[in-house]
């Protein structure tokens, strides 16, 4: 059930080519190619986002299910959407899921489909820290980083023709290759700026939420503390910047928006309440 719940300028070249008398030049063969490019890199719209988003969501599912526990699905969902609602975006159809893996990692698709994972829930300490997380990840949704990562991979990995049939074609092999590249991006990684800005601008998601700024932070700080070696967090290390400078970076850039919210709830209890049995 819960499975069902997440998943998830034209130019016109004749002239010139009868003018420098090019006869091996194919227009039309060109002129489909730029149609190509063209819709390689048009604005997805949002039921494009949502549906490749679900192709990938699909993808992660199925190398990690979701954990079992409903009570817990239902916890961090009710959290996420209540973020998802002070962000830029908050009509997507969000869904946020938890999937039963002990690595600790937090994955956003687009389309407003997140998932982290039952490793990271049980490092978190309290609710504000489950909000600082799922903020980043709102972030990336939001700014559309992995749909544009996506999207350039088009264009870097196919044709012109079959990048633009990838994005708005449900069915197609070019489709199939688009969303195998997707799903292996999660292993290599967004920019560095992307994750600064998801760090940034998740604090701010937080904090329009009612949460503790530093819940983040923390989190940062949990991780900083284990050994990069260890393979419960190889992947997070591999595909996001070292935690000591997004801390720096946080506090260089949001030290006075983190200090003016810190007095807000951190709920503690309610978070062990609610996550106990998974814990």
């Amino acid at each position: 059930m819960m499975r069902v719940l997440l998943l998830v300028g034209l130019f016109v070249a004749a002239p010139a080519g009868a003018q420098f008398r090019l006869p091996d030049l194919n227009v039309n063969r060109l002129v489909d190619t730029v149609k190509g490019v063209a819709k390689a890199t048009h604005e997805i719209d949002e039921n494009e986002e949502i549906a490749i988003g679900n192709d990938v969501a699909a993808r992660l599912l199925g190398a990690a299910p979701l954990m079992s526990d409903i009570r817990v699905q239902r916890y961090v969902n009710n959290i996420g959407r209540w973020l998802a609602s002070q962000s830029e975006r908050p009509d997507l159809p969000w869904k946020f899921g938890v999937l039963d893996a002990p690595q600790l990692n937090a994955f956003a698709v687009p389309g407003g489909t997140i998932f982290i994972t039952r490793g990271l829930l049980e490092k978190m300490q309290s609710e504000a820290e489950l909000a600082g997380v799922l903020s980043h990840e709102i972030v990336h949704v939001v700014r559309k980083h992995h749909l544009k990562a996506i999207q350039k991979g088009a264009l870097t990995h196919l044709s012109a023709d079959a990048a633009g049939a990838a994005l708005t074609s449900v069915n197609s092999e070019a489709r199939s290759k688009l969303i195998s590249f997707g799903t292996e991006m999660y292993s290599r990684g967004l920019d560095k700026g992307d994750e600064f800005e998801a760090d940034r601008l998740g604090v701010v998601i937080a904090a329009r939420g009612g949460y503790d700024t530093y819940g983040l932070p923390a989190v940062l700080q949990t991780l900083q503390r284990m050994d990069a070696k260890d393979s419960a967090v190889a992947l997070m290390f591999k595909t996001h910047p070292a935690p000591g400078e997004r801390l720096d970076l946080l506090a260089k850039r949001m030290q006075p928006l983190l200090d003016s919210y810190s007095s807000q709830p951190q709920l503690r209890e309610r978070f062990v309440l609610q996550t106990k049995t998974s814990r």
